[in-house]
């Protein structure tokens, strides 16, 4: 997110807003707008933070009534489109729950010129019959953006937004939505349901797994979402999902050693490995293979995480995997020293496992 905060929000688009603004309503000086959204602490904001500033922005100038207020809004938006249109949905989600019947037009039109996907969510916390009536036709609409929409919108872990705890302990209410939308034309639209089923995963995996089992092999569309619906479970090398997808237990698999390179490492630096793998058949058949980095965490304690090698049939008796992996600091992950152990597994089973060690 960092390096989006310097993609979006930058003073030229908060001059147009703000000119956009002054000539849909005398209330505004654009100049005034903009030299406010810019007040300190600006620079500090992570991106997120600098659009619900924005919106306060917004909420400031505005006509006091909400109705009155996005109309201006939904004048203005016509102008704008991209990321940083954002701020008009927005609006709606943090101003508008009050005002259901003029706010679900409005989030329809914000949807097409970016996404209503953040803001369409504390109405769906307040109001959860209505919504999901209303996601259902979304769900069957002509526009890919509302099919989109149904579906991002009421993903219960939605990224960059708070989770929908309801949905997260009963996700009932969302399968009606998705088995619309399983089978849709527009890849736009098949990522959102595969990361919403994905979504549920974490917490319903049985029920995820359900699905998949009924719907596996009914288009070659819908085997793309059930297997990307599945991502985490295979991560969590569940065998009954591993076996869904025909990689069964490598019972006539062996690896070597791990050879690893350097054996001791400062945070930064990288570190190469390397396994065979053998089968006394003819072939070692169909194999997803991943390498797991046990991590450890400022607490001393280890945390893994699974990184995908590759997923293929493979004729010959023998194949030799090499990977390097880099232990940089990221906005995402930071390094602490100690040993990191690296495991590779194949069709869920480990087969092999060496540690790394990291100093400072």
């Amino acid at each position: 997110m960092s390096d989006l905060k310097d993609q979006f929000l930058q003073p030229t688009f908060i001059k147009e807003l703000g000119v956009a603004l002054e000539q849909n309503t005398k209330r505004v000086d654009a100049r005034a707008f903009a030299n406010a959204v810019a007040d300190a602490p600006w620079e500090k904001l992570v991106l997120m933070d600098r659009l619900r500033k924005v919106t306060d922005e917004l909420r400031r100038v505005l006509p006091d009534d909400y109705p009155t207020a996005l109309k201006v809004l939904r004048t203005i938006a016509r102008g704008f489109k991209g990321f940083d249109s954002l701020v008009f949905a927005d609006f709606v989600g943090r101003y508008g729950v009050e005002y259901l019947e003029e706010s679900i037009p409005a989030l329809q039109e914000f949807t097409e010129i970016c996404s209503s996907e953040f803001a369409v969510r504390p109405f769906i916390q307040r109001y959860p019959k209505p919504m999901f009536k209303q996601l259902k036709l979304w769900a069957r609409s002509k526009n890919v953006h509302y099919r989109r929409l149904a579906s991002e919108g009421c993903r219960p872990r939605l990224p960059w937004s708070f989770a929908l705890k309801e949905l997260k302990k009963d996700p009932a209410p969302i399968f009606p939505v998705l088995e619309l939308l399983i089978k849709d034309p527009e890849d736009y639209v098949r990522r959102s349901v595969a990361n919403n089923l994905n979504d549920i995963s974490k917490d319903h995996p049985d029920k995820v797994i359900e699905l998949v089992s009924r719907l596996q092999g009914t288009s070659k569309e819908t085997d793309w979402i059930i297997k990307h619906a599945c991502g985490t479970l295979l991560k969590r090398g569940r065998a009954d999902v591993l076996e869904l997808f025909g990689f069964t237990p490598p019972e006539s698999v062996t690896a070597s050693s791990i050879r690893i390179s350097p054996p001791t490492i400062s945070i930064g630096e990288s570190v190469s490995f390397s396994v065979k793998l053998k089968t006394k058949r003819h072939a070692l058949g169909k194999l997803r293979v991943e390498y797991l980095v046990h991590f450890i965490k400022s607490n001393g304690k280890p945390s893994p995480k699974v990184f995908q090698v590759f997923e293929k049939e493979i004729a010959g008796s023998e194949h030799v995997i090499e990977k390097r992996h880099h232990f940089k600091n990221l906005s995402t992950r930071k390094h602490y020293t100690g040993s990191h152990r690296i495991e590779i597994r194949v069709n869920g089973v480990v087969m092999a496992d060496k540690s790394v060690i990291l100093i400072d």
